[in-house]
């Protein structure tokens, strides 16, 4: 069977330079991917995942009885696991909708212990009737957009930008330079944070499958983009509504049954210029519990039912902004610049228990210098990225005080051919 695969993937690679496949009267299929390989170094370690190659940024100190900070050792490693490859369907027309469908993969697995698996990306199928389209399936969060940063980081700028992937269903209308956007969102390998332990008692803080399952309501996103001239600028809302638990051990130490749900609103506004040699965008996001898309933030609980142990939960706030420029065509020397700002929690806090990540940081900002060598089919670089987080005391207001910086240095190699 693996012989057969790899003789399948063989043949796939070796017609992925002809422009279309027939597949019949109606459906033609293009492949396209890429051959990547990473090297990466760090001087401390960072909260991060696929073992390292998607960083996030530098955990706190541990200190050890010595005074020794237990996460300041550096590491490094090489994969080639985000090595990926994709088709596109063009089908046949049903009444006046041009259909189409795209399913992509790559090698990274689930987390760090399942690397080198296939791991799905994209899967979804499309209908075009000119200025209005619908999708459904699984693609990239609406957030994350047509405005993201160019860098070889493959965690392409989080937590600063949005990033993630996940079921929905998305309608488009252009109208000239206009666009609309309406998504309902659901979702399946980037979650909210919540309790890990579905017993009621409300342990653990991780992302996973329970708070938005328990919702029964998707994440409603709208957007509008003006696009002309190389520029498109554009805004776009967010409402997420979370059910933490949907049972609670009260002081008699039943199990009740609860109704307990946090809805949030985020906000994002962007701006992107690319023509010639030039690349300049810019994002700002207003996020409230916005975690399933890999940036900081969570909740906290604000109210508790002495008898039943039902909660009621308030939303860390962050501001998140990044500006990256990049210039040339052969040689692309470019900058990436990102910063966040903990606002605190919309109502103050009851308990020390939080969901969420970094809700123990007041500021984390980053800068990162790269160049690449671009010619076609091959893209070669170098990046260097530098990292602060002030970590702290999280008061009941969700600010956090009493700072100290802690930072990594992080030093990235990569080389991609692409097909």
């Amino acid at each position: 069977m693996k012989k057969i695969t790899l003789s399948l993937m063989a043949a796939l690679v070796a017609v992925s330079g002809m422009a279309q496949i027939k597949l019949g009267k109606d459906v033609s299929l293009k492949i396209y991917g890429h051959v990547r390989t990473d090297i990466y170094y760090n001087s401390r370690d960072n909260v991060q995942s696929v073992d390292g190659l998607f960083y996030s940024y530098p955990k706190d100190e541990v200190l050890d009885p010595n005074g020794n900070d237990i996460n300041g050792s550096d590491n490094s490693n090489m994969y080639a696991v985000y090595s990926r490859m994709g088709f596109d369907f063009a089908g046949p027309m049903i009444g006046k909708a041009k259909t189409s469908a795209k399913i992509e993969f790559d090698f990274r697995g689930n987390g760090n212990d399942n690397l080198s698996a296939l791991r799905l990306r994209h899967a979804y199928f499309n209908f075009d009737w000119g200025k209005n389209k619908v999708l459904v399936g699984q693609t990239s969060h609406p957030f994350f957009g047509e405005v993201s940063p160019q860098i070889l980081n493959l965690n392409t700028g989080s937590p600063f930008q949005p990033f993630g992937r996940a079921p929905q269903i998305r309608y488009r209308h252009n109208n000239g330079a206009l666009q609309l956007q309406a998504a309902a969102v659901w979702q399946s390998q980037f979650k909210s944070h919540g309790p890990t332990a579905d017993d009621g008692t409300g342990k653990g803080n991780a992302r996973n499958q329970y708070p938005h399952k328990n919702s029964n309501i998707p994440e409603l996103a709208l957007g509008i983009d003006y696009k002309a001239n190389g520029w498109i600028a554009g805004v776009g809302i967010d409402l997420l509504s979370i059910a933490p638990r949907t049972k609670a051990i009260g002081t008699d130490e039943k199990t009740y049954k609860v109704d307990e749900r946090l809805t949030t609103v985020s906000y994002e506004a962007h701006i992107k210029y690319q023509k010639d040699k030039l690349f300049f965008a810019a994002k700002s996001v207003l996020g409230s519990n916005f975690t399933h898309t890999s940036m900081l933030g969570g909740y906290g609980i604000k109210a508790e039912d002495a008898r039943t142990g039902e909660r009621e939960y308030t939303p860390f706030r962050n501001s998140s902004n990044w500006i990256n420029i990049v210039y040339g065509k052969k040689w692309k020397p470019g900058v990436f610049f990102g910063y966040i700002k903990n606002l605190g929690t919309a109502d103050d806090m009851i308990s020390s228990t939080v969901y969420g990540t970094g809700t123990n940081i007041d500021q984390l900002w980053t800068a990162t210098f790269e160049l690449t060598y671009n010619v076609p089919h091959w893209k070669i670089g170098a990046e260097y990225n530098y990292t602060s987080a002030d970590y702290g005391k999280t008061q009941k207001n969700g600010k956090v005080t009493d700072t100290h910086a802690v930072g990594n240095n992080r030093l990235v190699l990569s080389a991609t051919y692409s097909f």
